[in-house]
C-alpha cells in the first residue's frame, strides 16, 4: 500500500527524523517500507509498504502515524472531526441488526440537502485534492472521495446511500434464497442464503462489507444521503466476497478484522466532506451494537503482564538498565493500551486493557512482543538463551522412526501435506464426526478447518502426481490430526498412505503388475509387526452396515484391529471420490491411528552369536491322524523350552497305503546345537526322549 509522509507529518508535525530514517525505523519495527520515492520539495515522500495481514490497523495513514509516535515517544492527537449543529429528527432513523453473529455494529447518519460535486477541503490540514493527487487516487465526487479518504486516513470502510431510494429503514440480515442484487460494478447477482447484506424493508441494498448496490448509489441528483459505517465479521465478509468473486478495498480490510470503535469517527469524516458543499445533519448518530461481538473485540478482558516476565523472555539489552517499567508503560500506552497497576499482585505488574484496533493481541506473550518490537530488536544483546537440559525426543519418536523405515523399505516415499482442509473433506474423512475444528481466520474455504484426518492431503498428493503423468505412485505421510472444539483442540499422531500404478519389475519370472489391495496389506502388516501385539487381524463389515468410511470402496476395504481396538482402515478409493478427483487409475489408500499403536511396546529384533560348535540333526518319522494339524506339533515342541533345540521343521509328508485312510506319515527334522560346547551322546538321548514324549502328547507316534 502507499503512504504519504506529508500526510503522516500532518498528524505528527514534530517528527525528529527525515523520511529515509523514518522508513528504516518503521521497517525495523515490522511496518516494512519496501520503497521510498521523492515527490518533490514540500510534498515529502511516497512509501511503498508491505503490511502483514495481521496488522490491518497499520494499513492506513493514522495507523502508521501511531507506530511512529510510539517509536519516537511523540504525542499523537486523537482523530476529531467537528460537525455542525444537528437538526432534531422527529423519529430516529430505524436500523436493525438481524444477523447478530456477523454484524457487531452499524452506525447511520442522515444528511439533508447535500450537493453532490467536487470535494473541498473541510478544515485546515485535510488536503483532500493534494493527498489524492500525490497518491494518484482519482477524484470522482465528494460522496466517493469521502469514503476513499476515510479508509486512506484511518482504514475504516464506509458507504453512502441515496436516502430517498431506501424504503423504510436499514436491516442487516442474511440474503433470501434466490434474492437478486445489482452491485455497483453493474452486475446482476443471485444471492446465496449465507450472504450478508444491508437491506431496507423490501430489498437488498448491498453486499455488507464488500460492495454497495446500484439502485441506491449516489448520483448528481441525490439530495439526501444516509452515511453508513459498520463493523462486520471477517469470516462472513470473506465468504460473501469469495462466493461472488469480489475483492474490494472494503472487503480487504473487513476480512482482516476492522476496528470496532472506528465507525463513528469514519462517519464524521465522510459527513464533514459532504457538508463542505452545503447541507445539514438530521438527528443524532444512530449507533446499534451487538454486545456479544463487542465483548470479543472492543471490550476484551484485561491481560495480566509482569515486568519480570518481560525481562525473562527478552533477556539483556545493550544498555545496562535493560527493560524498565517506564519503557513498558510508554510503549503500551503509545500503542493504545490502557494500564492499571496490579498492586494486589505486588511488584511491577499491570492489567492491560487492549485497544479495539489490535485484535491480533490476545496473550501476555503478544504484549511482550510489542514491547520488544517498538523498543527495537537491534537494541538487545547478542546472547543465546539459557538452556540447562538436553534435547528430549518425543515418547514415540523411536516408534515413528521404525514406521518410517518400514514404509520406505516397502517402496513408499514420504510426503508432507497441508495441515488444513475444507469442511467437506473433513466431514468425509473425520473418524469422529462432529468434532472438526474450524479456523477463526481461514485463508480460504479449501483450508477452512484443521485436518481431522491425513486422507484428504494424501488424496490430493496422489492425484497431483497422477495428473502430472507420474504413473507409479507410492506415498505415505506421518503427521498430526486434530479433533475437538475451538476452545479445546486434541492432537493425535497418524499415518496415511496411498498407492497407484505398477510395482517395479523384479525378475523375468515376476514382471511388473498393478499394485493391488494385498500389496498394501503386506505393508500394513509390516508396520503393525513393529509392535508387540498379541492380536492383529483384518476384518470388514457389510456394505449396508454404515460402518465403512465413506471414502473407501464398500466391498474392497478392510479394518485393521490391534489388541481388539480399531487401528486404521485401508482399501480401494471409493469410485465416487475417484471420479471427483478425475482419477482413472485404481488407488489404494488408508490411514492408521498411530496413537493407538504407540501405546504398545516396540518389537525389538534380537540377535544372538552364531555357535562355533557342530550342530546335530535328528530325524523323526511320525504317524499322525489326519485330524491333527502341524500346529499342535509345533506348539508342543515350543513348550519344551530346550535351549539347545534350535530348529524343527517338516521335511516330508506322504501317504502310505499301509497306514490306512485316516493316517499319514510325516518326516520331521530337529536340529540341536549348544553355543558353548559340543553336545554329548547322553544329552542328545535326553533331548530325543523329551521330543518323543511331547509329540506323543500332541497325538503323534513314532513309526516302527
Amino acid at each position: 500500500m502507499k503512504i504519504l509522509t506529508k500526510w503522516l507529518r500532518s498528524y505528527l508535525p514534530g517528527l525528529p527524523v527525515d523520511d529515509a530514517q523514518l522508513a528504516e525505523d518503521l521497517t525495523l519495527r515490522g511496518i516494512a517500507v519496501e520503497g521510498i520515492y521523492s515527490l518533490g520539495e514540500g510534498n515529502g515522500s511516497l512509501y511503498e509498504m508491505d503490511i502483514t495481514t495481521n496488522r490491518v490497523d497499520a494499513m492506513n495513514h493514522y495507523g502508521v502515524a501511531r507506530e511512529a509516535a510510539a517509536i519516537y515517544s511523540l504525542p499523537l492527537p486523537a482523530l476529531a472531526f467537528p460537525l455542525p449543529a444537528v437538526e432534531p429528527a422527529k423519529v430516529p432513523f430505524p436500523v436493525k441488526i438481524e444477523a447478530e453473529d456477523a454484524c457487531g455494529r452499524f452506525t447511520a447518519r442522515v444528511l439533508r440537502n447535500i450537493t453532490i460535486g467536487n470535494s473541498r477541503d473541510w478544515f485546515a490540514g485535510a488536503e483532500v485534492a493534494t493527498y489524492f493527487g500525490l497518491l494518484e487516487q482519482k477524484m470522482i465526487s465528494n460522496a466517493v472521495d469521502a469514503s476513499n479518504y476515510a479508509w486512506l486516513a484511518m482504514g475504516q470502510p464506509t458507504h453512502a446511500f441515496d436516502l430517498d431510494k431506501i424504503e423504510g429503514g436499514i436491516i442487516v440480515r442474511r440474503a433470501k434464497k434466490g434474492e437478486k442484487l445489482k452491485t455497483l460494478d453493474g452486475l446482476d447477482r443471485v444471492l446465496d442464503p449465507e450472504d450478508l447484506v444491508v437491506a431496507d424493508h423490501k430489498k437488498a441494498l448491498g453486499l455488507a462489507g464488500v460492495m454497495g448496490g446500484w439502485d441506491t448509489m449516489i448520483t448528481p441528483e441525490t439530495k439526501n444521503v444516509l452515511v453508513e459505517a459498520a463493523w462486520f465479521d471477517p469470516v462472513a465478509v470473506r465468504r460473501t466476497a469469495r462466493r461472488h468473486g469480489l475483492h474490494t478495498d472494503a472487503s480487504h480490510r473487513f476480512e482482516r478484522g476492522a476496528d470496532f470503535n472506528a465507525a463513528p469517527i469514519a462517519s464524521a469524516i465522510v459527513c464533514s466532506i459532504l457538508l463542505a458543499n452545503g447541507g445539514s445533519i438530521e438527528g443524532d448518530l444512530v449507533d446499534v451494537r451487538v454486545p456479544a461481538l463487542e465483548a470479543k473485540t472492543a471490550q476484551r478482558k484485561p491481560i495480566p503482564l509482569a515486568l519480570s516476565e518481560v525481562r525473562r523472555i527478552l533477556g539483556k539489552t545493550v544498555s545496562e538498565e535493560g527493560i524498565t517499567a517506564e519503557i513498558v508503560e510508554n510503549v503500551l500506552v503509545a500503542l493504545g493500551c490502557g494500564l492499571e497497576n496490579d498492586k494486589a499482585a505486588g511488584g511491577d505488574r499491570w492489567k492491560v486493557t487492549l485497544p479495539s484496533w489490535r485484535l491480533d493481541i490476545e496473550r501476555e506473550i503478544d504484549l511482550i512482543e510489542e514491547v520488544a518490537r517498538v523498543y527495537g530488536y537491534n537494541r538487545f544483546a547478542n546472547t543465546l538463551p539459557a538452556f540447562g537440559e538436553g534435547v528430549k525426543a518425543l515418547p514415540w519418536a523411536e516408534s515413528e522412526d521404525a514406521i518410517r523405515r518400514t514404509m520406505m523399505t516397502a517402496g513408499f516415499h514420504e510426503a508432507i501435506g497441508s495441515t488444513f482442509c475444507s469442511a467437506s473433506e473433513a466431514a468425509l474423512t473425520a473418524p469422529q464426526p462432529g468434532l472438526v475444528v474450524p479456523l477463526g481466520n481461514p485463508l480460504s474455504e479449501e483450508a477452512g478447518v484443521l485436518r481431522p484426518s491425513l486422507v484428504p492431503g494424501m488424496l490430493a498428493m496422489v492425484a497431483g502426481n497422477l495428473n502430472r503423468d507420474v504413473s507409479d505412485v507410492r506415498l505415505f505421510e506421518l503427521g498430526t490430526v486434530f479433533s475437538g472444539t475451538t476452545e479445546k483442540v486434541e492432537e493425535r499422531p497418524a499415518m496415511a498412505f496411498g498407492a497407484a500404478g505398477n510395482l517395479a519389475q523384479q525378475t523375468a519370472l515376476h514382471p511388473a503388475r498393478a499394485i493391488d489391495f494385498h500389496d498394501v496389506k503386506g505393508a500394513v502388516e509390516q508396520v503393525t509387526g513393529r509392535f508387540q501385539a498379541r492380536s492383529v487381524y483384518f476384518d470388514r463389515f457389510p456394505a449396508d452396515a454404515g460402518l465403512i468410511p465413506e471414502w473407501l470402496h464398500p466391498y474392497r476395504a478392510a479394518r485393521v484391529v490391534v489388541e481388539g481396538v480399531t487401528a486404521g482402515w485401508f482399501g480401494q478409493l471409493h469410485p465416487r471420490e475417484a471420479a471427483a478427483r478425475k482419477l482413472r487409475e485404481q488407488v489404494i489408500v488408508g490411514e492408521l491411528y498411530l496413537d493407538r499403536l504407540y501405546k504398545l511396546p516396540s518389537r525389538r529384533p534380537a540377535a544372538r552369536e552364531i555357535s562355533r560348535y557342530q550342530p546335530v540333526r535328528r530325524d523323526f518319522s511320525l504317524v499322525l491322524d489326519k485330524s491333527i494339524p502341524w500346529r499342535l506339533i509345533d506348539e508342543a515342541l515350543s513348550g519344551l523350552r530346550i535351549p539347545e533345540l534350535v530348529e524343527w521343521r517338516v521335511r516330508e509328508v506322504f501317504n502310505d497305503p499301509k497306514l490306512g485312510e485316516q493316517e499319514y506319515s510325516l518326516l520331521m527334522g530337529a536340529t540341536f546345537q549348544a553355543p558353548d560346547r559340543t553336545l554329548r551322546d547322553e544329552e542328545l538321548q535326553s533331548f530325543h526322549t523329551q521330543v518323543v514324549k511331547a509329540i506323543g502328547k500332541a497325538g503323534a507316534r513314532l513309526r516302527s
